[in-house]
C-alpha cells in the first residue's frame, strides 16, 4: 500500500516523524512535501497534490497542518477523498 504524505511548515516536523515510522514499518511512502521547514510556504501547494494522488490512485494519505480546517477543505475537493480532522497535540493530523 502506498501512503501519501503532505504538509506545509505547520506539520513539517510531525510529517518527518510519521514518514520514518511508516517506512520503517514497510510501507511505501510518497512524500509531497514540504521537504524543508519554510515558515512562509502555503498548504495548498502540498495538500492539493497529495489529495489528487490519493484520488487518482485509490491510495491512502495523511496530511498535516495548523488548524487542519483549510487543509481538510482543500483535500475534500477531490473525487473520492474524504478528509477528517484529528486533533492530538500541537500539530494536527488529517487522514484521507
Amino acid at each position: 500500500m502506498i501512503i501519501a504524505l503532505g504538509t506545509d511548515h505547520a506539520g513539517f516536523e510531525l510529517k518527518e516523524i510519521v514518514k520514518k515510522f511508516l517506512e520503517d514499518s514497510g510501507y511505501e511512502v510518497k512524500d509531497f512535501g514540504a521537504y524543508e521547514y519554510e515558515s512562509t510556504d502555503n498548504y495548498p501547494d502540498f495538500i492539493n497534490p497529495t489529495a489528487q494522488f490519493d484520488s487518482e490512485n485509490d491510495a491512502m494519505g495523511i496530511i498535516f497542518g495548523g488548524s487542519g480546517q483549510g487543509e481538510a477543505m482543500a483535500a475534500n475537493r477531490y473525487k473520492d477523498v474524504r478528509a477528517a480532522v484529528f486533533y492530538d497535540g500541537p500539530d494536527e493530523i488529517i487522514a484521507l
